[in-house]
């Protein structure tokens, strides 16, 4: 596991007001943007093209374009909220360190996903020192929700592995929806299903437009294979095995003939399964504060995991109406969607 050094202490002071400067500049850009209705505060934030569910979220995210350098050997897992975050985490996690760790006693069945995968928008709120890759031995995994534009410089000529997870846009809304009602800010009044679709279709969704999100990592996917995996989150549900042997193999870490034997792969499914992660104390207790400082239940972040589970709460006009416009958005692509994970 990686093991964190802190900086030498001359350097502190120093680091904290130049973080402060660019704390003003950053909050000074944001007050002149765009803004509309929020799903999560009363206002989602336009920056770059794509709208960001706070200014303090979207002020990490200026942070992490300014300052977070990989080297070539980390990994970023790069998802929209609710695609599959708090399953990859720990998948990619225990690829990573399968040789380090007992399954037995592995930090997943004590420890959250999102403790051990740092989420990087989310460190300038809380005021944990910038993750540093020097500070860590190599290689990291680190996790974002950024757009493929948005990245920084550093990320694109560093040469890291990018691994992108993509899910059915409608499973997405639904999970979307049905998360924000636990964090939206509790002063504004409640979001209803409707109201909230509508403002999804107009591309105001958490790192919205969607399909721009999207079609960003999947061009880039077909650009660069070699340093972008673009991967289904219904094809991981359909044939596990195959495409956790895939990534593995994408990230460096392929199982040997010798893992494959001992059913090694098969081991790490069975520790980072839904049923198994949701059920763990860890899980069941605890909580992640927000970037609007609402304390959310680790619980939440297990809801079902389901493909095709936006059947039971959209009704046949939204789903043909949510149809034709990804249809629309993604016409020319090669890009389509499964509704179950069913070959």
């Amino acid at each position: 596991m990686a093991t964190v050094h802190p900086p030498e202490k001359s350097s502190v002071r120093e680091d904290e007001d130049d973080k402060e400067k660019a704390r003003k500049r950053n909050n000074e850009i944001i007050s002149g943007l765009g803004k509309e209705e929020g799903w999560m505060e009363e206002y989602t934030y336009e920056y770059q093209g794509f709208w960001y569910p706070s200014a303090t979220i979207l002020e990490g995210v200026m942070w992490v374009q300014q300052n977070f350098k990989p080297r070539h050997e980390d990994i970023l897992l790069v998802t929209l909220p609710k695609s599959g975050t708090t399953w990859f985490k720990p998948l990619m996690f225990a690829v990573m360190n399968r040789t380090h760790f007992d399954l037995s006693t592995h930090p997943l069945l004590t420890t959250s996903p999102h403790d051990l995968v740092p989420f990087l928008e989310l460190y300038l709120h809380h005021k944990i020192p910038f993750p540093n890759p020097d500070t860590f031995y190599p290689p990291q995994l680190f996790q974002t929700h950024i757009p493929f534009t948005s990245l920084s410089q550093y990320v694109m000529e560093s040469q890291c592995r990018i691994v992108y997870i993509c899910r059915n846009p409608k499973d997405v809304f639904v999970s979307t929806f049905y998360f924000l009602e636990k964090v939206r800010d509790k002063k504004l009044t409640p979001l209803s299903l409707e109201k909230a679709l509508e403002l999804f279709c107009k591309g105001l969704s958490l790192y919205g437009p969607f399909w721009d999100h999207v079609l960003g990592y999947w061009k880039a996917s077909l650009e660069v294979p070699d340093r972008v995996l673009f991967l289904k989150y219904e094809d991981m549900k359909r044939d596990s095995s195959f495409h956790l042997k895939r990534l593995a193999e994408f990230m460096g870490y392929p199982f040997s003939v010798e893992e494959e034997k001992q059913g090694v792969a098969h081991d790490i499914l069975e520790l980072c399964s839904f049923e198994n992660l949701r059920n763990l104390k860890v899980n069941k207790t605890g909580n992640i504060i927000t970037s609007n400082n609402n304390q959310v239940e680790n619980h939440r972040f297990f809801r079902k995991g389901e493909v095709g589970d936006w059947k039971r709460h959209l009704t046949a006009e939204m789903e043909d109406g949510l149809n034709k416009l990804i249809e629309q958005k993604l016409a020319g692509s090669g890009l389509a969607f499964r509704d179950s994970s069913e070959a």
